[in-house]
């Protein structure tokens, strides 16, 4: 009799919990029906949309041209276009705050020139450098030199440093602005000459270029070897050092500044390719894989080549651990000069 009861109880129990049970299994149901769609999406493969490329500089000249390069590329390997986003102003430091604060889904990438390293040291940021993005390939290198007009009376490094000794505060010379990487370079050859040269900083070099030219400015430390090489060609102008550590084979006879007896004075302008920080380690692969293949070809090293640039590809951690060295470097060399942004 009681277990009779005590069945009938657990009978009851059973059909109130599947009363229970069925509206709470329906609802469960539907949510995951509802959630299917996002899940399926999150799970979709990358990329299936374009890409977006910030070039934090302005459109036409070599920086552009590697973004675009490196664009055409990325398009080509993974079956998206990739459309360039150039975000000019504050040397760069604009377009580098665009890409650290973009969504780290993949989508976004952008250069990060040598501006990741230097900017930090010369002034506040609106970013870490080592902290906001995400390191994928350095690209290429620019050659920078000191160049003149050809009524300069000093044509090589030798005797230019002689001229500002004999002189000293009276010689003025041109960059593109302050704190770039002409200007540094111009610091660091004082510091070490014991030569005390007056800078007049430019907006750009277009100006600056054509103030040499006519002879307004005697003296240019010039960004890109692009810029000076047709002029020097035409004997419009007369190179006096290279500022890179090595030569150019453009211009093969002129020596560089560490040649000339300054060993630790070099600045190659980079650039590479940088994502924000929080993309995928097979994004970030596939990624370097296809613009390490792409930059190889001859084509593309070749038509580098002809603006004095030089295609530099590496893995993501030597990339990484490259930006740490220059930043290192950089603020180190800021410390001593003393040079602060606008």
């Amino acid at each position: 009799m009681i277990a009779h009861a005590r069945n009938a109880a657990t009978a009851s129990e059973l059909r109130r919990a599947r009363v229970f049970a069925s509206p709470f299994v329906s609802l469960c149901a539907s949510l995951c029906a509802c959630l299917l769609p996002g899940v399926a999406s999150a799970q979709a493969p990358w990329p299936s949309r374009p890409l977006k490329l910030i070039v934090p500089f302005p459109p036409g000249g070599p920086t552009d041209l590697i973004g675009r390069t490196a664009a055409r590329i990325l398009a080509d390997a993974l079956g998206q276009p990739v459309i360039v986003d150039n975000r000019p102003g504050g040397s760069g430091v604009t377009g580098l705050d665009a890409l650290a604060k973009a969504t780290p889904d993949g989508y976004t990438v952008g250069l990060t020139a040598i501006t990741v390293a230097t900017a930090p040291h010369l002034g506040p940021v609106p970013f870490d450098t080592m902290r906001d993005f995400t390191f994928i390939t350095n690209l290429v290198s620019t050659t920078p030199l000191i160049d003149a007009h050809p009524s300069f009376p000093a044509s090589n490094l030798a005797e230019l440093i002689a001229l500002a000794r004999a002189h000293p505060g009276t010689i003025h010379y041109g960059t593109p602005g302050i704190a770039t990487v002409p200007h540094l370079a111009a610091e660091m050859l004082q510091a070490a000459a014991g030569i005390r040269l007056v800078h007049v900083p430019y907006k750009g070099t277009s100006q600056l270029t054509g103030d040499v030219l006519a002879g307004v400015i005697g003296l240019n430390f010039e960004s890109s070897l692009v810029l000076a090489l047709p002029n020097i060609r035409a004997g419009k102008l007369k190179p006096i050092a290279v500022i890179g550590a090595r030569r150019t084979s453009m211009l093969p006879d002129v020596p560089t500044i560490a040649e000339s007896g300054y060993p630790d004075i070099h600045a190659e302008p980079w650039f590479g390719l940088g994502a924000p920080a929080g993309i995928t380690l097979a994004q970030r692969t596939r990624i370097n894989e296809a613009l390490v293949r792409g930059m190889q070809s001859k084509e593309v090293i070749d038509r580098f080549a002809a603006i004095g640039a030089e295609v530099h590809t590496t893995s993501p951690d030597a990339f990484e651990a490259f930006v740490r060295t220059e930043s290192a470097r950089w603020g180190e060399i800021v410390r001593r000069t003393g040079i602060r942004a606008d």
